[in-house]
């Protein structure tokens, strides 16, 4: 029997949204009054929400999308990719959906990407959602090399720093489908995906107000919480036990509760 985290959602529409002559790929689940826009993270794609897919997209309209670069959208020409790139190309999807107000949900890279979107679209940000993604870089602290992606030993680094996300509740098929969708991403993309997520222009240190709900991996390292309480004040901060870094996919129940009990009570 295939897995639901693995089946491919059905009655899915798709749509063609560009940013800069880029084709960004989406798809759209559910005809709920409400958006869902859900950002997948470093070299992953749309697959990374299946586990939720299904169950929003009951009482919302579910809209996953893969980031330039990244599944099947198009690598830029110049193959330089930013935040900047990746939120616009949210609001492209979002534009394309006409949808007004939204809730962007980010899943590891796919943080910074929904707290640059809040940033450039403000009036289109009715509340975010954190997946295990770091929401500051302090100064000084050990941070990936991007140019160790590259290469002949780049793909074996990649898959290394890959096995380093997993914990004991990542299944061997959930591990097969996750080094699958990554490692499946372009040399580019690794590289360029990585150098945009810590470029030092994104961590501007200013606050969000918008309702947030931080949902992160059993005694996760990616949340910092005294940062959080300045510069997310309107954050409620959740930790799954017995999860690691795709906690989505290896405890979809628990997650899904959390988000749909939040989503309840916003407007938008």
């Amino acid at each position: 029997m295939l897995k639901l985290w693995l089946a491919v959602p059905l009655a899915l529409t798709l749509s063609a949204a560009t940013v800069d002559g880029i084709k960004i790929h989406s798809s759209t689940a559910g005809k709920g009054p409400k958006t869902v826009i859900f950002v997948h993270g470093w070299t992953c794609d749309e697959t990374t929400w299946n586990s939720q897919v299904p169950v929003l997209s009951k009482e919302y309209r579910v809209i996953t999308l893969d980031l330039p670069g990244h599944g099947q959208s198009v690598v830029p020409t110049d193959k330089k990719l930013s935040m900047e790139l990746f939120a616009r190309a949210v609001e492209a999807v979002r534009k394309d959906s006409k949808a007004d107000r939204v809730v962007v949900v980010g899943h590891s890279m796919g943080t910074p990407v929904v707290i640059e979107y809040a940033r450039l679209f403000p009036q289109h940000t009715a509340a975010m959602v954190f997946v295990d993604g770091g929401v500051n870089v302090r100064p000084g602290g050990p941070l990936p090399d991007p140019k160790a992606m590259e290469g002949p030993e780049g793909l074996k680094a990649r898959e290394n720093m890959i096995r380093s996300m997993f914990s004991a509740s990542t299944t061997p098929d959930m591990q097969k489908h996750i080094l699958s969708m990554m490692l499946a991403a372009p040399e580019s993309t690794a590289v360029g995906a990585m150098q945009a997520t810590f470029d030092p222009a994104n961590w501007k240190g200013d606050v969000f107000t918008q309702p947030i709900l931080g949902v992160y991996a059993d005694h996760s390292r990616a949340g910092d919480r005294e940062y959080i309480k300045t510069h997310f004040p309107n954050m409620d901060y959740e930790e799954i036990p017995g999860t690691g870094h795709f906690l989505m996919l290896e405890k979809p129940e628990e997650f899904n509760r959390l988000l749909i009990a939040f989503l309840a009570k916003q407007t938008f």
